[in-house]
C-alpha cells in the first residue's frame, strides 16, 4: 500500500512538474511573439506542440510567427492544425489559411476559403476585389511571360532585398556576415540586421563584389531601401528608430522604422544624414521611392488613416525643400492587407506589392498608372515570372531599356530573400473599346444621331461623338478606368452614366437607352410606368396615404389637371402574403384612400375609381406557399393609374 502510494505520488509529481515547465515554455514564447520575436518564439511554441498539447490561440500564433516571417509553406502546417480544431476562426485568419495555401500551389482550397472570409466580411477590399476577380488567375496568366528572370548575382546566404542604381551601382540592402566582432541579431529572423551594400554593373553584365556602402549611412540597427536623386547629390533610405547614437522607442519600446535623408559632399561622402519631419516614434515609414519629377516622394506606412496593416502614401517636395502633408493613395491603391515597396517608373507607372489582391500568394507586384491629376488607374497583376507563389516585392525598372531588379523568397534562391535580374521582352498593355446601341427605352427603337460625350471621372469632356444609322456608339478608352458617359437626343431627357472599364483588353459593352422628356399616352396607358412611379407605400396593414406616397401621387394629380376629360381607375395589388380574403379588402381599402386623396385635391369624384384586386393579379411567380425574396414579393405590392377615358 505504501509503495503504491509512493508510485502515485511520483506519478502526480511527474505530470505536475510537467504541466509546470509547459505553462512556462507557453510563457515564454507568448512573451516573445509580443516583442516580435518570432524565431524565438516559434521555437518554445513548436517544443510545447510536440509534447501533443493541442491549443487553438497557441496554433495561432505559430502559424503568424511563420506568416509575418514569410514562410508561408511552415505558417500552412499550423493554420491548418487551428482550422481542424475550430473551423470557425476570424476573418483575417480565413485570409491568411488561403495566403498559405497559395503557396503551396492549392489554388482551388484557397479560393473556397477566401469565399468563407467574404462570407465572413463582405465589406473588406479585399473580398470585394475577389468577388469582383473571380477569373484572376486567367488574367494573370494573360499578363506572364513577358520577362526573363536570372539570379542578380550579388546574393548571398542571408537576406539580400530592395535595389537601386546609382551611376553603375546597384544599392541594396543585405543581412550578410560583415565579419565584424559585435554581431547584432535582428529577433524577428534571427537574421543580422542589415546594412547597405553596393556592387557595380560591368559592361559585359556581370556583377562586382557586393561591397558595404557608407560607414556614415550604415548603423548598428537595420538600414535598407536607398534611392537616389538623378543628380545623385542626395538619398533616401529606411533605418531603424536611430540618430546621432539615440535609439527611440514607441510606447511598447520597441524601435521602429523611419525614412532619412543625407546628403553628398564633394568630396564623396555621404552626410548631414536627417529623418523627415513627419516621422515619428509611435508608427513606421519604409521603402522610399521618388517621381520622375522629383517633386513626390512616396513610400510605405502603418501611420493613422492606414487602410490596412500598411498602406502606400505620398507627400509633396516644395522647391525649397520642405515637405508637405502625408497623403494616403486610397482604395484604389490600399487595401486591409500589406501594401509595400513603391517604386515609380519613368514613364509614371507605380509598381508595388501587395498581398491583399487576388494574386499567386504572398506578396505579388502590381502596376497602375497614374493621370495627369496623380490619381490611379488600371491596377494590374504583372504576372510571371517576377510573380511567384512566394513573396515578391522591391521592383525597380528602367522605363528606357526595360532592364530592372526585384526580390523574391521563391523557392531555388540562395537565402532567405534573393535580388533577381530582369529584362521585360514586351510591355504590359491594355487596349480598351467603350461602344454600345443607342435606343429608346421604351419602344427599343435604335435611335442615330445621339451626341454621346465621354467625361472622366472629374466630369471634365475628353470626346464627343454622334450615334451612326444604327444607333453604334463607340469610344478607345484606358483600362481599369471610371468615366462618365452623357447621352443627349432631342425630344429625349439627356442622361448621365458611370462606366467603370475592365483592366484587361477587349470590349466594354454599354448600351444606352433614353427616355422621351414628352410620353404619348392613351386609354389604357397605366400612369405609374409612364411617370415611374415606385410603389405606393403603406404601413403595414393601414390604408392611409404617407408623405412619400402623397409625393408621387402628385405626379398623377398634375397630369389629370392637364387632361380634365381623362378618366382613370386606381388598381391596387398586394402580395400572396396573408388570406386572399384578407388581402383583396386591404387592397380595396387602399385603392379607395388614394382616390379619396386625389379627390380631395381636387380631381372630380366622376373621374376617378378604386379597385382592390389584392392577391388575384400576380406579376410573377410568387404564390401562396412559394419561397420569393422579398424583391419578388414587393414586385406584386403594385398601384395602377390604368387611363379608362380621354373624352
Amino acid at each position: 500500500m505504501k509503495i503504491n502510494n509512493i508510485v502515485y505520488s511520483l506519478i502526480l509529481s511527474t505530470l505536475f512538474f510537467k504541466g509546470f515547465a509547459q505553462k512556462t515554455t507557453l510563457a515564454k514564447a507568448d512573451k516573445n511573439y509580443d516583442r516580435y520575436a518570432y524565431v524565438d518564439a516559434i521555437d518554445n511554441y513548436e517544443k510545447v506542440a510536440a509534447k501533443g498539447y493541442r491549443d487553438e490561440k497557441m496554433f495561432q500564433k505559430l502559424g503568424n510567427a511563420y506568416y509575418f516571417k514569410a514562410e508561408l509553406p511552415k505558417a500552412l502546417k499550423w493554420y491548418e492544425r487551428l482550422f481542424t480544431i475550430n473551423p470557425e476562426q476570424e476573418p483575417e485568419y480565413c485570409y491568411r489559411y488561403a495566403q498559405a495555401l497559395k503557396s503551396t500551389g492549392d489554388y482551388a482550397k484557397a479560393d473556397q476559403m477566401l469565399e468563407k472570409f467574404n462570407a465572413k466580411n463582405a465589406s473588406d477590399k479585399r473580398a470585394v476585389l475577389f468577388t469582383e476577380n473571380k477569373n484572376y488567375l486567367e488574367e494573370i496568366k494573360a499578363n506572364s511571360g513577358r520577362f526573363q528572370v536570372v539570379d542578380a548575382g550579388v546574393n548571398s546566404e542571408f537576406s539580400d532585398y530592395g535595389s537601386s542604381i546609382l551611376g553603375e551601382k546597384l544599392v541594396f540592402a543585405s543581412a550578410r556576415d560583415t565579419g565584424g566582432v559585435s554581431k547584432k541579431v535582428f529577433k524577428w529572423t534571427n537574421q543580422f540586421f542589415t546594412n547597405l551594400y553596393s556592387s557595380e554593373m560591368k559592361s559585359d553584365g556581370e556583377m562586382g563584389k557586393p561591397e558595404l556602402f557608407d560607414k556614415k549611412i550604415n548603423s548598428k540597427f537595420n538600414e535598407s531601401t536607398a534611392i537616389f536623386t538623378q543628380d545623385g547629390k542626395t538619398m533616401y533610405f529606411t533605418r531603424n528608430n536611430y540618430l546621432e547614437g539615440k535609439r527611440g522607442k514607441d510606447a511598447n519600446k520597441n524601435t521602429l522604422l523611419k525614412l532619412y535623408r543625407a546628403s553628398l559632399n564633394k568630396v564623396g561622402e555621404w552626410v548631414d544624414v536627417i529623418e523627415l519631419p513627419f516621422n515619428s516614434n509611435e508608427y513606421s515609414l519604409a521603402h522610399p521611392a521618388l517621381s520622375p519629377d522629383e517633386k513626390t516622394l512616396y513610400f510605405a506606412s502603418d501611420m493613422p488613416g492606414t487602410l490596412g496593416q500598411s498602406d502606400l502614401f505620398r507627400v509633396k517636395i516644395d522647391a525649397d525643400g520642405k515637405y508637405g502633408r502625408p497623403e494616403n493613395l486610397g482604395p484604389e491603391i490600399n487595401t486591409e492587407g500589406r501594401e509595400t515597396f513603391p517604386f515609380v517608373s519613368g514613364d509614371n507607372e507605380l509598381y508595388f506589392a501587395t498581398d491583399g489582391r487576388p494574386g499567386l500568394g504572398g506578396l505579388d507586384i502590381y502596376v497602375a498608372k497614374i493621370d495627369l491629376n496623380g490619381s490611379f488607374y488600371g491596377v494590374q497583376n504583372v504576372g510571371g515570372p517576377i510573380n511567384s507563389n512566394q513573396d515578391d516585392f522591391a521592383f525597380f525598372i528602367n522605363s528606357k531599356n526595360r532592364n530592372g531588379f526585384f526580390t523574391s523568397n521563391r523557392e531555388g534562391g540562395k537565402g532567405f530573400d534573393d535580388i533577381y535580374r530582369f529584362v521585360e521582352n514586351k510591355k504590359l498593355t491594355c487596349e480598351q473599346t467603350l461602344s454600345g446601341i443607342v435606343t429608346d427605352l421604351d419602344s427599343g427603337q435604335i435611335l442615330a444621331g445621339a451626341k454621346l460625350t465621354l467625361l472622366d471621372n472629374e466630369f471634365k469632356p475628353l470626346q464627343e461623338i454622334v450615334s451612326d444609322e444604327k444607333g453604334y456608339y463607340s469610344f478607345s478608352v484606358d483600362c481599369g478606368k471610371i468615366y462618365y458617359l452623357r447621352s443627349a437626343k432631342d425630344e429625349y431627357q439627356t442622361k448621365e452614366e458611370k462606366v467603370k472599364t475592365r483592366i484587361r483588353s477587349g470590349n466594354k459593352d454599354f448600351p444606352v437607352m433614353l427616355e422621351k422628356r414628352i410620353k404619348q399616352i392613351a386609354v389604357g396607358t397605366d400612369l405609374a410606368k409612364t411617370l415611374n412611379i415606385p410603389i405606393i407605400y403603406f404601413d403595414l396593414d393601414k390604408s392611409t396615404i404617407r408623405k412619400d406616397a402623397a409625393f408621387e401621387l402628385a405626379k398623377v394629380l398634375v397630369v389629370m389637371q392637364d387632361f380634365p376629360e381623362m378618366k382613370i381607375e386606381v388598381r391596387s395589388h398586394t402580395d400572396s402574403r396573408q388570406t386572399a380574403s384578407y388581402n383583396e379588402k386591404l387592397s380595396d381599402k387602399r385603392a379607395k384612400a388614394t382616390v379619396a386623396w386625389l379627390v380631395k385635391n381636387g380631381v372630380d369624384s366622376t373621374r376617378i375609381i378604386g379597385k382592390g384586386y389584392g392577391e388575384s393579379q400576380l406579376v410573377n411567380h410568387c404564390s401562396d406557399g412559394v419561397k420569393c425574396t422579398e424583391e419578388e414579393h414587393q414586385a406584386n405590392r403594385r398601384s395602377e393609374f390604368i387611363i379608362v377615358s380621354m373624352k
